[in-house]
C-alpha cells in the first residue's frame, strides 16, 4: 500500500478549474485500479492533497436544495461571485478568500476502506488544528463538519466538509474559515441548516491567523491520523 501523499498548494485558483483538476487526478487513479483488476496487475496508485483558496463562489451538493441560495443571477454578479451545482455530498456552501480549502484525492485502499471513518478523521484533523489556537471544535450529530458550542443556542460552524468517492478514491474535502469574510454566508442557508451561525478563526480569536502556519498544522495532524509515510512536495 502506498502511503505517500503528493502535496500541492494551488494558491488562489478558480473553482471550476480546480474541480476539473481534481477530477483528472481521481480518474487517473481509478484507471490504474481498473487496469490492475482487468489485467491482474499490481501497479501502485498515487495519493494527492491539494490546498487552494478560491475566488468568491457558492457550490451546491448533489442532494442540495437550490432554494438555499438566496441570490439571483444578477445579485451574484454584483457580489463578484459565481455558482456551481457539483457532485459532492452535502448542501450549499461558500468558498472565498481567507478560507483554507483542502482536497485530499486519496485511494482509500491504501489506507482503509471506510467512508464514515474517513470523514471522522478529516473532522479530527481540524479539531486538533484549531485546538492549537485555543478553540474547542466539536462534531454535531448528523451534521458533517466542525462546530463550536454544539448543543447551545450559540452553535456555529467553523469548517464545512463534503466529499465524493469513486472506487474508493476521494475528491472534494474541507473548507476551514480562517480569515474569511463571513458576510458572504448571509446569502445562503449554509449546508441547508437554518438557524445556525457560521464563524471563523479570525472572528473567534479577534485577530487574523497566519494561513501558512494553519496549513502546516493541518498537515501535521493529517499525517499522524492517516499514518502517511511522507508528503511529496509537487
Amino acid at each position: 500500500m502506498n502511503k505517500n501523499v503528493h502535496l500541492k498548494d494551488l494558491s488562489l485558483k478558480d473553482y471550476k478549474d480546480t474541480w476539473d483538476y481534481q477530477t483528472t487526478l481521481l480518474q487517473e487513479t481509478v484507471n490504474i485500479k481498473f487496469d490492475n483488476r482487468k489485467n491482474n496487475l499490481s501497479n501502485s496508485t498515487k495519493n494527492h492533497f491539494l490546498f487552494v483558496e478560491h475566488p468568491h463562489v457558492y457550490t451546491l451538493g448533489k442532494s442540495g436544495d437550490l432554494s438555499n441560495l438566496l441570490l439571483n443571477e444578477k445579485q451574484l454578479e454584483e457580489k463578484g461571485a459565481v455558482f456551481y451545482k457539483i457532485n459532492r455530498g452535502g448542501d450549499i456552501t461558500y468558498h472565498g478568500p481567507g478560507q483554507i480549502v483542502g482536497y485530499p484525492i486519496l485511494d482509500l485502499e491504501n489506507f482503509f476502506t471506510d467512508i464514515h471513518k474517513y470523514l471522522r478523521l478529516l473532522e479530527e484533523v481540524i479539531i486538533l488544528t484549531i485546538a492549537e489556537y485555543g478553540l474547542k471544535g466539536e462534531r454535531s450529530e448528523g451534521e458533517t463538519g466542525v462546530w463550536l458550542d454544539v448543543g447551545t443556542p450559540f452553535a456555529r460552524k467553523i469548517c464545512a466538509m463534503g466529499i465524493r468517492s469513486s472506487r474508493w478514491v476521494t475528491m472534494h474535502g474541507f473548507a476551514l474559515n480562517a480569515n474569511t469574510n463571513l458576510g458572504y454566508f448571509d446569502n445562503i442557508i449554509p449546508c441547508g441548516i437554518k438557524g445556525k451561525a457560521v464563524t471563523s478563526m479570525e472572528a473567534e480569536l479577534g485577530k487574523k491567523v497566519n494561513a501558512e502556519e494553519v496549513k502546516s498544522r493541518i498537515l501535521k495532524h493529517f499525517k499522524a491520523l492517516f499514518e502517511v509515510d511522507q508528503f511529496i512536495q509537487n
